[in-house]
């Protein structure tokens, strides 16, 4: 606290602000964690209320990657921010929900006025040009600097770097605003994945269905609320799915829906909707899915139907040897596969049972059930793709929803349902404009897939295509906004190749993971320090955030430093920032649009007058009429689009397809539902690590179910016998919000594993207890739970890393210090295929990490 007092002293904030932050930061109402992981919040004092009347309600940021994009409302008196709350703008309906903030959102304050904000540029002490003691990053101390000695350090060893190695040397995790100085400087390497989508990522487009982030193949969510039956496969939306989701599934069961949610762990959505829980080991989804697919081809008949053969004939390639796209051999059809009539292996649901621990009663039961009910929503979420060689999974879902003709009707529906677009799918009905701000072109076209990235760093080579491998020498990384080394896999990698370049530099809040191992880190602002901005998050909402606080102590934006970095390199500013930041904003409200009430297309949601123009101060703009004016919109801070049942808003995904599926055909192809796709084969032969066949065979994950076996067939397990996964975590939105205190104290990142698992170990809950796999070492305490499936250990994705020098071992319980880089397919993150091993801890026991000393580097 010392350290915050001096620094606001130094930077003039006034004596009531401070001790208004510091009366927030200690005496807020306390978050409690519950055994059903919500939170109680305690009462406000008497003074806060009567604070609320003084001071001034401000709609803020909640500007991570949760989905949820919720109303974060603060209580802003004498320049600081005394109190929070979430959406209470309209009445709460089921029609018009609230977009109600969670525990991470209000808690922001928290995050934003931290006493571990960076303060100021720093370098390493035994940094050098050239990286001084290189093997110290990670383990230095830290010298305070100037702005000034920062951006000549930054802009020189860019200069540097670029002269002795070229502009191909330098690689950017991240960061839009300093890659527009790179590319103007002659460019960088950079990188790409799958990210959160794994398998869903780039192939779903090749065989006729969507991501589901940018678009969708499921209904909206006033049509859900017309199915029979609900299966959640692989999906968790009660805590990783952020604002209303979970609420409109309810509405859906308080309608008749029955829910079936097949998952490794009983989460609290199968607490909360789950009419049946179906356990399954982790990766092994498609295998489960080919044994209800082969119990639908068998017990079909006549008098007892079981697939939609209309559909399927209609819609669909690929599935029998009667409807194969044109020029491919009839016997690569996929009925015959399930049959077993093309590889002598028919995939009976006790055959899938060997593999995915679901046994076969269960499996044909399930089949029965999704066949029989004619309103059935077949969901998925990104998570079961997040495994190695999963490309055909994506596919294989589609197949299973087409033979039960599950898609383009009422209540039927089959796709992802996860992210933004959980439970609701349908295009945007109300979105922002643009900044107008033009692009600079990278002029180097280099790309390395996240899966190998450390692996190039390290070794000098990474793959560009099939047989197509090409050498690489990075040596500057620099770290703009997000998590580039605490969220790809191979953490420990990672850290080594962050060892061996030159320089290392990151522009960030607080001294995380990147920010640890650097030569130099640079203190940026929040957007609650930003002129402000749009998020949209569900398609009927747009919020309008503004200003909270001037920057904090010597805090610069994104683009601020970017320009300065521009100017020391000699490029012009204009180039890289050509307009203000509250021009930028007016574009976007100018050009935002909104769904006509009779769904014929958007119009202009703002009404824009000459006055508006003059306050704001800015050029290019026009006068124009909307929906709303803009006082309203930036008074309110949020545009809720509003919906009733029967309106013309609502959504049904691929209904003008199955109506006439010759005159609206798909963007494939074959212009159908491609269950052989020669060109998803193709797409995933080019990116050069593996490849799969046409129609959607089971591949096993590299470090799956099979892989925990020495002797698969045997039965017999090997040195790491348990798969570990990464649940997204209330704690924390990815790797955001690990730092905040109420948090870590209300979510203490327990590692869960099985009763059983932990007995045949002489693991005790509360236990400290030590995660080995191939690639790393964690320690955590233990959460011993009859929640989880034996065999799996749940490991909260996102935390921190923290490791102890004497011992090497991560004491934080990072998932990518466990999960391993293993290219795949189209380069898949396959943080939910990884095998460890874990036993009670010798060491030290862990002490509660809301105990442990903020990371603050320079005292």
């Amino acid at each position: 606290m010392k350290d915050l007092i001096r620094g606001i002293q130094e930077h003039k904030v006034g004596r009531r602000t401070f001790l208004g932050w510091s009366a927030v930061a200690a005496g807020a109402a306390a978050l409690v964690g519950t055994g059903t992981g919500l939170i109680k919040v305690g009462p406000e004092t008497a003074e806060a209320a009567a604070a609320a009347e003084e001071g001034q309600w401000k709609t803020a940021a909640c500007w991570h990657n949760c989905g949820g994009r919720c109303l974060n409302k603060v209580l802003v008196k004498d320049g600081m921010v005394i109190r929070q709350k979430t959406d209470d703008t309209h009445a709460d309906t089921p029609n018009n929900p609230q977009q109600r903030g969670c525990a991470r959102g209000r808690s922001q304050r928290k995050q934003v006025f931290a006493v571990d904000r960076l303060k100021y540029p720093m370098k390493r002490k035994n940094w050098a040009p050239g990286g001084g003691k290189k093997e110290l990053r990670g383990q230095d101390e830290w010298v305070r600097i100037s702005w000034d000695e920062a951006i000549e350090i930054m802009a020189s060893e860019t200069k540097r770097i670029k002269e002795k190695f070229g502009p191909r040397s330098i690689l950017l995790g991240g960061g839009s605003e300093i890659g527009r100085t790179l590319a103007s400087f002659g460019g960088y390497t950079n990188h790409s994945g799958t990210t959160s989508w794994g398998s869903w990522r780039w192939g779903p487009a090749k065989f006729g269905m969507a991501e589901g982030y940018s678009e969708t193949s499921i209904n909206d969510r006033l049509d859900l609320r017309n199915s029979q039956l609900i299966v959640i496969w692989g999906g968790n939306p009660a805590a990783s799915a952020g604002g209303s989701p979970t609420y409109h599934y309810l509405q859906a069961k308080k309608a008749g829906a029955k829910f079936i949610i097949i998952d490794p762990i009983r989460t609290q959505s199968v607490e909360l909707l789950a009419d049946e829980w179906i356990p399954i080991y982790p990766g092994t989804d498609h295998a489960m899915a080919l044994g209800v697919a082969h119990t639908l081809l068998t017990e079909d008949s006549p008098t007892n139907p079981m697939i939609e053969w209309d559909f399927l004939n209609k819609c669909t390639v690929g599935f029998d040897a009667d409807h194969m796209p044109e020029g491919v051999d009839k016997k690569e059809n996929f009925k015959d596969y399930v049959l077993g009539v093309t590889d002598g292996k028919p995939k009976t649901a006790e055959w899938a049972a060997e593999i995915c621990g679901v046994d076969a009663a269960t499996i044909k039961r399930f089949a029965r059930e999704i066949a029989k009910t004619k309103k059935t929503a077949l969901l998925t979420a990104w998570a079961p793709a997040r495994t190695h060689n999963s490309d055909s999974w994506p596919q294989m879902f589609m197949t299973l929803g087409a033979m039960c003709g599950h898609m383009g009707e009422s209540g039927r529906m089959t796709g992802v349902s996860c992210h933004r677009h959980t439970a609701n799918g349908g295009p945007n009905l109300v979105t922002g404009g643009s900044s107008g701000v033009p692009g600079v072109k990278n002029p180097i076209t280099d790309s390395i897939n996240d899966a190998e990235l450390w692996d190039a760093v390290l070794n000098g080579k990474y793959t560009a295509g099939f047989n197509k491998k090409v050498d690489i020498d990075i040596q500057m990384i620099v770290h703009g906004n997000g998590a580039t080394l605490q969220t790809r896999e191979g953490m420990t990698k990672g850290i080594a190749a962050h060892r061996k370049v030159e320089f290392v530099v990151t522009m960030g809040h607080f001294m995380t993971t990147q920010a640890t191992y650097s030569d130099l880190v640079l203190p940026v602002t929040t957007p609650w320090e930003s002129e402000g901005g749009l998020l949209t998050g569900q398609r009927e909402i747009l919020i309008y955030y503004t200003r909270i606080s001037q920057p904090l102590f010597e805090a610069k934006s994104d683009m601020a430093v970017a320009v300065e970095v521009a100017k020391k390199l000699g490029l012009d500013e204009k180039v890289i920032n050509p307009m203000s930041e509250k021009q930028q904003l007016f574009n976007q409200l100018v050009g935002a649009k909104v769904m006509k009430a009779d769904g014929t297309g958007m119009e202009a949601l703002l009404t824009i007058t000459d006055a508006d123009i003059a306050a704001w101060g800015v050029t290019g703009a026009k006068p124009q009429q909307g929906r709303i004016t803009l006082a309203e919109f930036t008074e309110k801070g949020i545009y809720h689009v509003e919906r009733r049942p029967g309106d013309k808003l609502g959504f049904i995904a691929y209904d003008t397809f199955r109506k006439d599926p010759e005159k609206n055909k798909l963007k494939t192809a074959t212009g159908k539902l491609e269950i052989h796709s020669k060109a998803l084969q193709e797409l995933i032969k080019g990116y050069g690590f593996t490849q799969i066949q046409p129609i959607p065979t089971y591949n096993p994950p590299t470090e799956g179910y099979e892989a925990t076996f020495k002797d698969f067939k045997g039965k017999v397990k090997g040195e790491f016998p348990l798969q570990a996964i990464n649940p997204h975590y209330l704690r924390r939105s990815h790797s955001v919000f690990d730092n905040v205190d109420w948090l870590r104290e209300a979510f203490p990142n327990k590692i869960q594993l099985s009763t059983a698992d932990a007995e045949a170990r002489g693991i005790m809950d509360g236990d400290t207890v030590l995660l080995t796999s191939r690639h790393g070492k964690v320690i955590r305490v233990a959460a011993v739970t009859e929640a989880v499936m034996p065999g799996v250990v749940g490991v909260p994705h996102g935390a921190w890393v923290d490791i102890d020098p004497a011992t090497g071992i991560d004491k934080a319980g990072a998932d990518n210090i466990l999960c391993g880089p293993i290219p795949s397919g189209q380069g898949i993150s396959g943080w939910n295929s990884c095998n460890v091993q874990i036993e009670k801890y010798n060491g030290t026991p862990l002490t509660p990490d809301h105990t442990w000393a903020p990371r603050i580097p320079v005292k």
